[in-house]
C-alpha cells in the first residue's frame, strides 16, 4: 500500500504543485488517513491520502475482494482567508474513511454528511461528490486494479442537501450554475430552490 500511496501522491503534486501542509488522523481499525494542503493564489485545496489504499466494497457483497474495486481520493476546494477552513482536516479524514468503516462506496452522485459544520461557522455540513477528471486526472494502476480516480467535493447547505434528495445530483448542479453560485466560497448561502 505504501508504494500505490506514493503514487497517489506523486499524481496530486502533478496536478496541483506542493503541499504545503500535511496531517495525518488514524480511527481505530482503519488505516491512517493524510490530508494534504495546496495553496494556489486565493484558492486552498485540501486533498485526502490513503483512501485510495484499499478498493471500496459493495457492503452488500460476502466478501471484500482485496484488489478489485473502485478507488479514490477527495479533493476539496475553497477560497482563501474567509474563514478558518484549515478546521475541514479532521471531517475530510471522516469522509475518506467511511468506506473502510462504514462499507460505503463513494462515487460521483453521492451525498456525504459528517453530521456537524465542515469548519467552524460553515453553513455546510455535507458535500456532493462530483464528477473527476479536472484537476487531477486518474491514476492507472496495474491490472485488475482499478484506477484511483480524484473525486471534487461540493459542499451543500442543509436545504441543498435535502433538495438534492428528492431531485438528484443534477437538478442541484444545475440550479448552482444557473445560480451562478460561487461554490468555493466558503460563507456562501444557499442558492434559491423555489
Amino acid at each position: 500500500m505504501a508504494d500505490l500511496l506514493a503514487l497517489v501522491e506523486a499524481r496530486l503534486r502533478t496536478g496541483l504543485g506542493e503541499p504545503d501542509a500535511r496531517a495525518a488522523v488514524t480511527f481505530l481499525g482503519t488505516d491512517r488517513i493524510e490530508v494534504l494542503r495546496f495553496t494556489d493564489g486565493d484558492i486552498v485545496r485540501y486533498a485526502t491520502l490513503g483512501m485510495s489504499g484499499q478498493p471500496m466494497t459493495d457492503p452488500t457483497a460476502a466478501l471484500a475482494d482485496p484488489v478489485k474495486g473502485p478507488r479514490a481520493e477527495l479533493v476539496l476546494s475553497v477560497r482563501a482567508g474567509l474563514a478558518d477552513t484549515d478546521k475541514v482536516l479532521r471531517p475530510l479524514a471522516v469522509l475518506a474513511a467511511s468506506p473502510q468503516v462504514e462499507g460505503l462506496v463513494v462515487a460521483p452522485g453521492a451525498s456525504l454528511d459528517v453530521g456537524e459544520p465542515l469548519w467552524p461557522g460553515a453553513p455546510f455540513t455535507s458535500v456532493l461528490v462530483a464528477e473527476p477528471g479536472g484537476l487531477v486526472e486518474d491514476l492507472d494502476l496495474d491490472a485488475p486494479m482499478d484506477p484511483v480516480r480524484f473525486l471534487p467535493l461540493l459542499p451543500m447547505t442543509p436545504n441543498e442537501a435535502a433538495w438534492k434528495r428528492v431531485h438528484g445530483a443534477a437538478a442541484l448542479q444545475e440550479r448552482w450554475l444557473n445560480g451562478g453560485t460561487d461554490l468555493r466560497d466558503p460563507l456562501r448561502t444557499s442558492v434559491s430552490l423555489a
